[in-house]
């Protein structure tokens, strides 16, 4: 099992078409993945067509008294499973805060399904908290959208040096990406050309801003099930090509 979180201390960055379109690339493989949703806006619920609801409540589920498969959900692909959000995540928090070792909790959560799927991917919400600590704490590989905006890379370099001071766990890494790129912009362009050469941790494949990742929301599917062969089906594979190579190494090394 190799967990993935698509993660960002700001929204609007693409996170969620990431997490969606990467977790339906396995499916289609004929790997069995599991998409969790964790952001109480649902977005990767609603792009999957699955209804906001869960069988059990935040509190039980984080304390590990009920299970996590009793919520799991089919989707329309048909290797690929989703873990549903609601708008009660919006709780999460503050549950964890009257938690012991909340940093745990999640990765308590996520033994009851390691021997089920191949792949798990993580849509986080946005923003640095305890929730976010216990995803990392986790996690093989977090995954950064990055938007070549002079906000979205301040926010990336104050989320390295967070990460300098609260390490991911051994042998785990973080893997950043620019997400939502228009290169009819100059600023964004200049960007890519020289702020990307003094980067290390970056994938080569970049995600573009384009119309059909839009239209996921019209569709209700990731792009990669209703446009294949398209630029944004390819960038998103180009991606997933990359990440597949990084956790193959990572897990030739943990061996």
């Amino acid at each position: 099992m190799c967990t993935i979180a698509v993660y960002s201390i700001k929204g609007g960055v693409g996170k969620t078409a990431t997490a969606v379109n990467l977790a339906a690339l396995a499916a289609l493989s004929g790997e069995k993945a599991l998409l969790i949703d964790l952001d109480p806006q649902a977005s990767s619920t609603f792009y999957l067509k699955v209804k906001p609801k869960i069988k059990t409540t935040v509190k039980k589920l984080l304390k590990g008294k009920s299970l996590v498969e009793d919520s799991i959900k089919a989707t329309s692909l048909v290797h690929l499973d989703i873990f549903p959000a609601t708008f009660a995540f919006r709780e999460t928090e503050q549950i964890l805060v009257n938690m012991k070792k909340p940093e745990n909790r999640i990765m308590h959560i996520l033994e009851q399904v390691k021997d089920s799927y191949k792949w798990i991917f993580i849509d986080c919400p946005p923003g640095i908290s305890l929730l976010s600590t216990s995803i990392f704490n986790a996690t093989d590989i977090l995954l950064l959208p990055v938007v070549p905006t002079t906000l979205s890379v301040r926010t990336h370099e104050d989320l390295m040096k967070y990460l300098e001071d609260h390490p991911l766990r051994k042998k785990s890494k973080a893997l950043a990406f620019f997400s939502m790129v228009d290169r009819r912009k100059n600023l964004q362009k200049i960007i890519l050309e020289e702020w990307a050469e003094t980067q290390s941790g970056f994938c080569e494949a970049v995600i573009p801003y384009l119309s059909d990742v839009e239209r996921m929301g019209q569709f209700r599917k990731p792009v990669v099930e209703f446009r294949p062969g398209s630029d944004a089906s390819k960038a998103f594979e180009n991606l997933w090509a990359e990440i597949k190579k990084a956790a193959l190494e990572m897990s030739s090394r943990k061996k």
